[in-house]
């Protein structure tokens, strides 16, 4: 994807809104069934259509018409990235709306405290 076609996501502009709580190590499928959010490799957020899990496989279907097939693990790129919050732009093909920008910035993932997602 093009650097041209991401919209920066900055901090300071976004409203601090109730925060979230989740567990830091609940299975990854269901955080990204939550959060419908993707961190692509190349740093740039996707908003998430559809999430299919076929026993240890996740498929994923983006509002802009990206499939990605990866494992459902704990310790993967996009879990790390997910947790730390290490995107620095939103896709603008997705059009990921500002108030679910604003939602993901202000949850929390918690070793200790949390929701499960069961």
């Amino acid at each position: 994807m093009s650097k041209n076609n991401a919209v920066k996501i900055e901090n300071s502009e976004l409203e601090q809104t109730k925060k979230r709580y989740y567990r830091k190590n609940t299975d990854f499928a269901k955080l990204i069934e939550k959060i419908k959010l993707w961190p692509a490799r190349s740093g740039v957020l996707h908003g998430v259509k559809s999430v299919q899990l076929k026993g240890e496989i996740i498929e994923i279907t983006t509002h802009c018409g990206e499939n990605f097939i990866v494992r459902n693990s704990r310790n993967s790129r996009a879990a790390r990235w997910l947790r730390n919050k290490w995107c620095g732009s939103a896709c603008r093909a997705c059009k990921i709306p500002d108030w679910k920008i604003q939602k993901y910035s202000s949850t929390m993932l918690s070793k200790q405290w949390g929701s499960t997602l069961q």
